[in-house]
């Protein structure tokens, strides 16, 4: 089950889930979704227990910009990454779902059905990646 958990960003078991999202400083990561009402994290809780969390943006043309993902070390390779995704899916009623992400996380969006495009090195040395995930698709499944 998907929560709004924006208000709950401080308490520590959320904290961790930050860091682990790629933010190495849980403050900048709060002050920038604090700092933009367009900005949505949610936890996926199973069993009243927080699996994972998701930070994104749902853009006027129906995008869902999906700028952070994590799952509790523990609670890896066990199906909540994909859960988060399509809990996000049906409750946002994306058009489209994209992150841009590492060559660490290309075959976990590979294995859910997204299309991958490289973007080069943004970054020296570091290729970067644009998903693509056309929930039309979905729909009509």
């Amino acid at each position: 089950m998907l929560i709004d958990i924006k208000h709950k960003l401080e308490e520590p078991e959320i904290q961790e889930l930050i860091e682990l999202s790629a933010y190495s400083d849980p403050e900048d990561f709060i002050q920038v979704y604090r700092g933009d009402d367009r900005l949505e994290i949610m936890g996926f809780y199973a069993n009243d227990e927080l699996a994972g969390l998701a930070g994104f943006r749902l853009h006027e043309n129906g995008t869902l910009e999906l700028n952070h993902i994590a799952v509790v070390p523990d609670k890896r390779g066990k199906g909540y990454g994909t859960a988060i995704l399509l809990s996000l899916i049906g409750l946002k009623k994306p058009r489209i779902l994209v992150a841009e992400i590492d060559e660490d996380a290309v075959d976990f969006y590979r294995s859910v059905g997204f299309t991958i495009e490289s973007l080069g090195e943004k970054i020296p040395g570091i290729e970067r990646f644009r998903c693509t995930y056309d929930c039309a698709v979905e729909e009509q499944a």
